[in-house]
């Protein structure tokens, strides 16, 4: 029996859900010889450049890390490294073939949906968009084609009506991390055998545009609501209000009504401020101004008294 707590895993992610499984495998034992991150980027409204959240946790455990813009033109690195294994978890950039076969063990993937849905980059923002029930994580087989490998692994995550995007990647860096301890070392073994994807259930989960970021009142009610949960906490979906951005971080379908014009503030009662839809209304629970604090709906109102019939767009 090989002891998969002394395999060399290389291990590719940039993102916090991504540096919390990093981070939990590191304090159990496993052996990392590096990471592997997007390059660093500006963010925030003063454009501040800001290290990874896997190359936060890298530098704490004097981790190698190695950040390249294009990973397809520039791998060496990793065959001197030599990894026996290579874990990846949203790391942003298509693998190439040959780095894939690099390591003994090959590349194994952690996907952030129930394979061969939604495959692509933003798995768990579409499972919300489409109000999906349940989600998953997929334990896959790397190869050149996006996520079409041999699964190996999935493992079943409820979402329930208080998920948003945030509180979702929780929960999958959570079943991520489960999937590796009771699963990787029966991998290196040989013992799990793996499934190909039927190609007839494929369906795509591509990148959320920023142009998508801003809501679109032509779609139906239950997709608005869908997008404002993918979008919240960050970046936060929007609409705008006398040509200025109110992001919607929290809604509920309040009913399948139609009670005035599309946009419309139709009334504020206990429940949020309630927008008419096409074929339904929303109540806005949690909102931000520009330039102003997230507030709640009772604030929100408090602080714009003439909102009541005025229109959202």
């Amino acid at each position: 029996m090989i002891d998969v707590k002394k395999i060399k895993i290389l291990f590719m992610g940039t993102p916090d859900i991504a540096a919390g499984v990093l981070e939990k495998m590191i304090e159990a034992g496993y052996f990392i010889v590096g990471v592997v991150s997007q390059p660093d980027r500006p963010v925030g409204r003063k454009h501040l450049l800001q290290a990874t959240p896997t190359k936060q946790v890298a530098l704490k455990y004097n981790i190698p890390i190695y950040q390249v813009e294009k990973i397809r033109k520039s791998y060496d690195f990793v065959k001197e490294i030599n990894p026996d294994l290579i874990l990846t978890l949203a790391y942003g950039q298509i693998i190439p073939q040959g780095l894939i076969d690099i390591p003994k063990y090959g590349c194994l993937n952690l996907h952030g949906s129930l394979l061969p849905k939604y495959r692509g980059a933003a798995p768990i923002q579409y499972a919300l968009i489409n109000n999906e029930p349940y989600t998953g994580i997929s334990l896959m087989e790397m190869n050149k084609d996006m996520d079409a490998g041999k699964v190996y692994v999935k493992k079943k995550i409820i979402i329930s009506q208080e998920d948003n995007a945030t509180s979702l990647f929780n929960k999958m860096g959570d079943a991520a991390f489960e999937i590796v301890e009771e699963y990787l070392g029966k991998y290196i073994n040989g013992e799990l055998l793996g499934e190909e994807q039927d190609i007839s259930l494929v369906s795509f989960a591509p990148t959320i545009k920023k142009e998508e970021e801003k809501l679109d009142l032509s779609k139906d009610v239950d997709t608005i609501y869908g997008y404002i949960r993918a979008l919240s906490d960050e970046p936060g979906g929007y609409l705008l209000f006398n040509g200025e951005i109110i992001k919607i971080y929290k809604a509920q379908i309040y009913s399948y009504e139609i009670k005035g014009d599309v946009g419309e503030i139709i009334a504020i009662d206990k429940s949020g401020i309630l927008l008419q839809c096409k074929d339904g209304i929303l109540s806005l629970i949690e909102l931000q101004k520009q330039g102003k604090k997230r507030m709640n709906y009772i604030d929100f109102a408090n602080g714009n008294k003439n909102l009541l019939h005025q229109k959202l767009k």
